[in-house]
């Protein structure tokens, strides 16, 4: 008896033993499911777990993926939105990012250290931005987008990483399929208009400014956006248009008050300036946290009343939006003007010819230098008329180049400036120039052998262009100090042109970069072209054929026509090169010269010999 029982003992042990196993969670059913290659049952047993779960955010983002192997992929992008928004009541998450906000970004870290999420990751990634790590941000972002490709928040950011670090083709590629999203959601089509923007499609930006106002036309930020591109397409009056339904519909917006004066054709009457000091005493109790708006109507009334004949309430205006404007940037003319020494120090003849040959051999670009308001943009349109000649915008990418450079000091890598110079073997020279190369041809349009590079601060790397593009052309394009300066300290930039707010400041810097040049012109001999302005006004044809001479290129009279290229252009100047050169603006500081002291004492001995 005893053997029988032990041999139903033995029967029974593995039913028994099953019976007390408890059974596999859902949540492991459905991994296991995944793992055995049975996707269609993953996929089944993740729903049924969600619609008991939702809160779970893993389980969204693993359905996800599973619904992207069976071609559903509007349900998959579904699914990633629902894992981030489970993922927004993750305890962890929220102390993380309230770390994150407070500026505790070590403490934020340490938070994410054990997770491998997209939401963790893509706040990582953030955490990195922060601390001004970019290529550790753009990675960890990039990460997060390609766990969840449905991730619209993750992909936005990733966008915007993509356009500081001017990568605007993949910026593109992001933004289309952004656009795509089951979420539809306007700020998306505006993110992918500014990528257009950016890449010199103003055409397609106008598109969607124009669609976007068609289902709901009170949007005074879509209308001023819109005024931008079709400023910049040459379409005045419907910019115009544009900016006063912007200013119609928030009359306190600085910005497309001053689009409308930045406009230079453009006069604004005494019911806009009643306007506009109404909004000034409008913004007054919010003035600290509104000062945008309330430097750009400063900006604004001051070229009202400049055009009104009232100059000195003109240049209280002018100042009191500098003076502001000052605060909120950062400018060290005495730093300054030590890096334009170093630079001028290191690109002596001598240095220069020890560099032998190197560099990228190609004769495309054409660099315009100077400061702003020194009738760059004119050099520009003329030479874009020319049918050999391509203009595009002003290209970020050899400053770009230059500050990673820089950056190689700054970290302790070379002890100053020269040496980082000098370490730079003709195989580095080559490879620098073909990126440059390389990063600019996103915004060549057309088969011309040359491009035209505007961007005027340039001027602080004629050195770095000579080693590494010892091709391209090199033209100075340059204005009388006082004109200039008091245009510039008059005319708020969107950016890049932060010497500009203080008239001290802007002497300060017309003095380095004339020593620079003449500093260059004595290193290099003829590699430097000049055009001053106020020749070019008096004769231009001469200017003109100087000019295309100094490039080896034939005259062509297209080039005296140059107001009837219907080309793009985003700088101030737009409409003034539009029409045919006048002079009125020649001598027009001197109205202002009882206020323009703190100009002229700057410009020291550059007052004398800005010209040579």
């Amino acid at each position: 008896m005893l053997q029988g029982r032990k041999e139903i003992g033995q029967t029974m042990n593995p039913v028994s033993t099953a019976a007390a196993r408890p059974p596999l969670s859902p949540w492991a059913s459905a991994q296991a499911a995944i793992a055995a290659g049975d996707t269609a049952r993953g996929v089944a047993l993740l729903k049924s777990l969600l619609r008991q779960q939702p809160a779970l955010a893993a389980g969204w983002f693993l359905l996800a993926a599973q619904l992207r192997k069976v071609g559903q992929d509007q349900d998959a992008w579904r699914a990633d939105l629902s894992g981030v928004h489970a993922s927004s009541r993750d305890r962890t998450l929220l102390e993380a990012a309230m770390a994150m906000h407070e500026g505790n970004l070590d403490a934020a870290n340490a938070r994410l250290a054990a997770r491998d999420d997209p939401p963790a990751i893509r706040m990582a990634g953030e955490i990195q931005w922060r601390r001004g790590d970019m290529s550790a941000a753009l990675a960890l972002v990039d990460r997060a987008v390609a766990l969840a490709p449905g991730f619209d928040l993750a992909r936005d950011f990733l966008i915007r990483l993509l356009l500081q670090n001017n990568r605007l083709t993949e910026a593109l590629d992001h933004a289309d399929i952004l656009t795509a999203s089951p979420m539809k959601h306007p700020g998306y089509d505006l993110l992918r208009a500014s990528v257009l923007v950016r890449l010199g499609d103003q055409d397609g930006a106008r598109a969607i400014y124009e669609r976007l106002l068609a289902l709901k036309p009170d949007q005074p930020q879509v209308w001023q956006n819109l005024g931008h591109a079709l400023k910049t397409l040459g379409r005045q009056d419907d910019a115009v248009h544009a900016y006063r339904q912007a200013v119609a519909h928030q009359p306190t917006m600085g910005e497309a008050w001053w689009s409308l004066a930045n406009l230079k054709t453009v006069k604004l009457d005494a019911a806009d300036i009643a306007t506009m000091t109404n909004a000034l005493a409008t913004l007054a109790p919010d003035a600290a946290t509104r000062q945008e708006d309330v430097f750009h109507l400063h900006f604004s009334l001051g070229k009202a009343l400049e055009d009104a004949g009232e100059d000195e309430a003109a240049f209280g205006h002018y100042d009191q939006g500098n003076r502001l404007r000052r605060t909120m940037i950062r400018h060290d003319a005495t730093e300054f003007s030590a890096e334009v020494a170093a630079a001028r120090a290191c690109f002596t003849s001598v240095f220069l010819a020890d560099r032998g040959a190197g560099g990228c051999a190609t004769s495309d670009p054409i660099f315009i230098v100077g400061l702003p308001r020194a009738g760059s943009t004119l050099v520009e349109q003329i030479l874009s008329s020319h049918s050999r000649i391509e203009g595009t915008m002003e290209l970020p990418e050899m400053m770009m180049i230059a500050s990673r450079l820089q950056s190689r000091v700054d970290d302790g890598e070379f002890p100053d400036f020269a040496a980082m110079i000098a370490s730079l073997t003709p195989a580095d020279r080559l490879r620098l120039g073909e990126e440059y190369i390389d990063r600019t041809r996103v915004h060549r349009q057309t088969d011309r052998p040359h491009f035209i590079d505007k961007m005027p601060n340039n001027w602080q790397h004629v050195g770095l262009i000579r080693l590494i593009l010892p091709n391209a052309r090199i033209i100075d394009a340059r204005r009388h100090p006082m004109a200039c300066g008091f245009s510039g300290w008059k005319q708020h930039f969107a950016r890049g042109q932060a010497f500009s707010y203080d008239l001290t400041d802007i002497g300060l810097y017309y003095r380095d970069y004339v020593a620079l040049m003449a500093a260059f012109d004595s290193a290099a001999p003829g590699r430097v072209h000049r055009v001053l302005y106020e020749q070019m006004v008096a004769d231009t044809p001469g200017e003109v054929a100087r000019l295309l001479a100094h490039l080896n290129l034939p005259f062509e009279d297209a080039c005296l026509a140059f107001w009837s290229n219907k080309r793009a252009v985003r700088t101030a100047s737009s409409e003034q090169v539009r029409q045919p050169i006048f002079t009125d603006g020649i001598d027009h500081w001197k109205r202002f010269t009882p206020w323009l002291g703190p100009l002229e004492q700057a410009l020291g001995p550059a007052l004398l010999d800005w010209d040579r």
